[in-house]
């Protein structure tokens, strides 16, 4: 299933953005962590991609 982004804009936005990522979650926020943490956020989600910069990027898939 594709997920509109504006569906995960709405979930992760208000408790992500424009913050600390340092202070506001309960784990150290690598892209790995980040990844699993928005597919919990988001029902039926399954699979998540973050991409840190160009070439680099985490792919986290539920099992």
């Amino acid at each position: 299933m594709v997920v509109d982004f504006t569906s995960i804009k709405e979930v992760v936005q208000g408790q992500l953005d424009h913050q600390n990522l340092n202070e506001v979650l309960p784990f150290n926020p690598t892209a790995e962590n980040i990844a699993q943490w928005v597919c919990n956020q988001i029902p039926f989600c399954f699979k998540v991609e973050v991409q840190e910069s160009e070439g680099n990027a985490v792919v986290y898939e539920k099992e």
